[in-house]
């Protein structure tokens, strides 16, 4: 039987891993897409988020609401809001609050959340989908 420790170690050294594993992923779907067609303008979006702390919210709604989301492919689309996630998520740490806020119900949205739904309209959305909302079958 292993060690406790050892066992410890061994979760920690695989954890790491797959950490690696997945930054790696990310990284290179970050770069295939700012070498795809919409470089031009996600070059300077993803330059807003690296230095979020210097843009107002106003600005960044207003930049991604002038894109035409519309001609973006999805995946283009998903990795730009995992990059706004990460950024918000960095900025809200570095000042020591919860990595996440959302909103309260019939509280305005957040900045994140009405970007989000410019590159996801809830029109787009399946049939009955609500945003934000779970479209997974609920585990009874």
């Amino acid at each position: 039987m292993p060690q406790p420790n050892a066992k410890r170690d061994n979760k920690l050294a695989d954890d790491a891993r797959l950490l690696r594993a997945w930054k790696k992923f990310h990284a290179e779907e970050k770069a295939a897409v700012l070498a795809g067609p919409y470089n031009a303008t996600l070059v300077e979006l993803f330059r807003m988020f690296s230095a979020i702390e210097h843009v107002t919210p106003a600005q960044l709604v207003g930049f991604v609401g002038a894109i035409d989301w519309g001609s973006v492919d999805y995946q283009t689309r998903v990795v730009t809001l995992h990059e706004l996630n990460a950024a918000i998520t960095r900025y809200r740490e570095r000042r020591g609050l919860e990595p996440i806020s959302d909103p309260l119900p019939n509280e305005p949205n957040s900045p994140f959340r009405t970007i989000k739904a410019i590159l996801f309209p809830p029109n787009g959305a399946p049939t009955g989908a609500q945003p934000g909302s779970n479209t997974e079958t609920p585990v009874k």
